[in-house]
This record gives structure tokens, sequence and C-alpha cells, in this order.
């Protein structure tokens, strides 16, 4: 049949199957890299060492691995692999808190040329500064950028976030690296997704997901698509939360035991009356929530200062929301030093290096400020005064501590209201997910991140039948042999 134009063409459609459909959607992004070095730097581990020649080759990826499995050291052997390959500058963007921490760790790894800075002097070989400085400094001028702590893009406003993905658009090499994306947030996804010029969100969303019902900001991932969608994701991304998520033996990377310990204290009769009740109960709204948090102070900050006074030999680490629970926090309990949001960059740093090297024995802050990124083993003991909706939040701030490479059993406590057992018990409910959803995730890329990675592949045994099976008589209607 020919059309207007002179063009035949089939009159009749032909069927298209999923498979060759979602591969003429999004087929798995090429790679962009080069093939590295032989000699990487000597201080990584067996899995460290294959992984950063995998994203090497991809010139364009990201690394999803769990706290304390050594991103740092990663990104930084790519980061200088990259420079002396591309004969260019690398820019690495951190959280304030972690920025001059990774210049430090390069320098203890003898990895020259490495600075941190807050304005570009247009020739270090390796920058590294925080995000809010990005203004500072020209994309043009480097030919590679490492996003460190990537996923903290979604806490930004749209606009910073946006601007982090344009300013880097035409950059040749791209590494995005933070810990296990939050199970079910498949918008982080889409952003590193979108930061590497893999696809747009937009573009992800609407291959792999659909809507359920008429929330537009819902999405589900398509159950045909599933395995589709994971297989996509290994092609530009490794996830572990463990070596052996790879096959790799986890040797020393074995976390200690966690235990969680709550402890709540009564609210007076305002709440309940707020609520319209005469009896106190949860607090099932926001504004509620923050009532009760905001009439307990004094009993939660008492409640931590007996805490932390029944371990005085330990280091402590205090989380907390509100700055009037920081000050209180301060005051309560002898030696503590704050850490807060107006003090200067230096100030923050000396005192974050301090807690670190065991110079500060309290130390109170807040998630939003040192939750991401500070490698803080030495600590094994925290209290969280007051409960956050957060679980990602949650988890950072916990994960600060209990880590690979810390040897103590961590004890963590959570002091709330009783009206906040509502946010407490969600907290809960996540972890259990998130964890589930976690194991899934990476059993899902496991395979396809073992074969790019490490360069295996599923191994089994071909099934080949050589001798015939007799069916009893009862189990059929024939005498017959069936083989």
């Amino acid at each position: 049949m020919t059309n207007q134009n002179g063009i035949s063409h089939d009159a009749t459609p032909q069927p298209l199957d999923y498979e060759r459909f979602v591969a003429a959607k999004m087929a798995a992004d090429p790679a962009t890299g080069f093939e590295p070095i032989a000699d990487m730097h000597p201080a990584l581990f067996d899995y460290q060492r294959d992984v950063v020649r995998w994203a090497l080759r991809r010139g364009r990826a990201a690394i999803f691995a769990g706290t304390g499995l050594g991103k740092t050291l990663m990104q930084l052997a790519w980061a200088d692999a990259v420079a002396r390959h591309a004969g260019g500058r690398v820019l690495i963007l951190a959280p304030l808190a972690v920025a001059t921490q990774t210049a430090r760790e390069a320098r203890a790894f003898d990895i020259d040329g490495v600075a941190y800075m807050r304005a570009d002097d247009g020739v270090t070989r390796i920058v590294v500064t925080n995000y809010e400085l990005l203004a500072h400094f020209d994309p043009g001028a480097f030919a590679a950028i490492v996003l460190d702590e990537s996923s903290i893009l979604k806490h930004h406003d749209s606009k910073t976030r946006g601007a982090v993905i344009a300013a880097f658009a035409q950059t040749p090499y791209r590494l995005a690296c933070t810990a296990t994306p939050a199970p079910n947030d498949h918008t982080e996804l889409g952003n590193h997704a979108e930061f590497l010029g893999v696809c747009s969100r937009t573009e992800m969303l609407s291959t792999f997901f659909c809507h359920d019902g008429g929330e537009t900001q819902t999405w589900r991932l398509k159950g045909h698509a599933r395995a589709d969608f994971w297989r996509w994701v290994a092609s530009w991304a490794v996830m572990m939360r463990r070596p052996s998520d790879l096959g790799y033996d986890d040797g020393a990377h074995r976390l200690p035991a966690l235990s969680i310990h709550q402890h709540s204290v009564a609210t007076d009769g305002s709440i309940a009356r707020a609520a319209g009740s005469l009896f106190a109960s949860e607090a099932r709204t926001l504004d509620l929530q923050r009532a009760a948090r905001k009439g307990t102070i004094a009993s939660r900050v008492a409640v931590a200062a007996s805490i932390v006074a029944a371990e005085p030999d330990r280091q402590w680490l205090l989380w907390c929301d509100l700055n009037d629970e920081s000050s209180a926090l301060a005051r309560a309990i002898p030696g503590a030093v704050e850490i807060t949001g107006s003090d200067a960059p230096d100030e923050k740093e000396t005192r974050i290096v301090g807690f670190a090297e065991g110079a500060i024995r309290v130390l109170v802050t807040k998630p939003s400020i040192a939750g991401f990124g500070v490698n803080w083993q030495s600590c094994a003991r925290m209290v969280f005064v007051g409960v956050t909706h957060s679980w990602e939040t949650y988890f950072q701030a916990i994960r600060r501590c209990w880590r690979f490479g810390q040897r103590d059993d961590v004890r963590v406590h959570v002091v709330a209201s009783d009206a906040e057992g509502a946010v407490v018990a969600s907290l809960q409910r996540k972890e259990e997910d998130a964890e589930e959803m976690a194991a899934q995730m990476v059993a899902a890329m496991a395979d396809v991140s073992r074969e790019s990675v490490r360069g295996l592949t599923r191994q089994s045994e071909d099934y080949a039948p050589t001798k015939r099976v007799r069916i009893p008589r009862w189990m059929r209607s024939e005498d017959r042999e069936v083989v």
C-alpha cells in the first residue's frame, strides 16, 4: 500500500513485543569513558578497584554504595585517573561538613593535587568544594565533575537541583556517589539519570511507571517493566550494601550490633485540649506534633542529659531539629559543644574534626548540618532529642557512627514526647520497608552489576536427561513410559 508521498508500507500493523518496545524507547546508556590504567591506587580493596575501573569505562556513572564502603577513596581514585587521562581538572561537590574531610582523606592516601577551595584558582588539579559555592566556579573549566552524597540534591530546592544538572550537562566525565538510594524514591534515581545525561526524569517515569488513581505525583513501577527497569539502572549505576552483593568476600566489612532505645516523656494537658480532647493522645497532625515538641523541650533535654551522664567515659552525639533544643542541650550537659547553622565554615570544620579525633566528648548538632557523609566511627553512642518525619535523614544520621569500621556496638536513644508516637511508629515501619526494598533492589541488579563490574555471569548447569523415567500405574491412565 502506498501513501500520498509515494512511500509504501504494510497496511496490516505488526505486533511489537514489550521488550523491543522498551528497548526502542530506553536503550542501555552507552559507555563514554576509557579503558583505565592497570595500576590503580594500592589502598583500594579489590571490589573498590573493580568498581572504579567500571566507572572509568562508563565515563558517566553512579556508585550507590553503603556507608563505610569507601566511596570517598573510590571517587578520589576516579578523579585522579580522569585528570591524568584527560589532561584536565576535576571538580568535586560535597556537603559542607564533608568537603574538607574529602581533602584530608586525599592527603592521607597520598593523592596529589587535591585541595578544598571556596573559589577557583584556575590551577588546582582536583578541586573540592561544597554545593553552596558552585556559583564561584566555571563548570566549563573542568573535564569532570563528582557529586559526593549526591542524594542530597533532592533536599535542595528545584532551582538549585536544576542548576547543578544544567551546569554540567556538557561535562565529558561525570560521577555521582551516594549510599543506597531510598527505596520507593524513584525520583532520586531519575535525578541521577538526568545528571548523568542518561535521560530526563520525565522520560524515565513515562517509560517504566504509571499512575494509580488520580494522584499525578504518585508513580508506580509497572509490574511487567520491573526487570527491564532494574536492568536499565544497572547499565549506568552499580548498587551494593556490602562487597558480597557483587560476589566479593565481605572480610572486615561487617556491621556491629545496633540497638535502639525509645524514651517517652509525658505531655501536659494543653496538647490534648488543642486537639479537642480531655485526655492526652498521639498527635496526628503536623501542627500538634510541633506543639508537642516545643512543649516538652525541657523534659526531653533532661532525659537526654541523664542518658549521657550514665556513661561519662563515652563520646556522645546528640541530634536535634530545633535551635531551642540545641542550646538547651549545650547548657544541660557539661562540656557539650554545638555546631549550629550560623557558625562560620571554619568553626564548623574545627568542631567536626575535633569530635572525629576525640578532642570533643559531646557534640550537639542537626542532621541537616552534619547528617550526611561525615565519618564518626570513634563514637558509638547517640541520642535523638526528638524524631524526624524523614526516614532517610534518620537513617543517614545513625550511619555517621554505625558504619563499616566501627569497632563497638552502637546504641541509639530516641527521646520523644508521648504525643509523637505516630512518628516513631512510622519510622519503624519505614525502616522495615526500606530494608526489604533495598534487598530487592540489590538482588534485581546483582547479575548485571557482577557481569559489568567483574566480567562475571551467572553460572548454571545445563539439564540433559539421559535416563527414562517410568510413571507408576496409579498416576497414569495408560501404560506408557515418559522421558
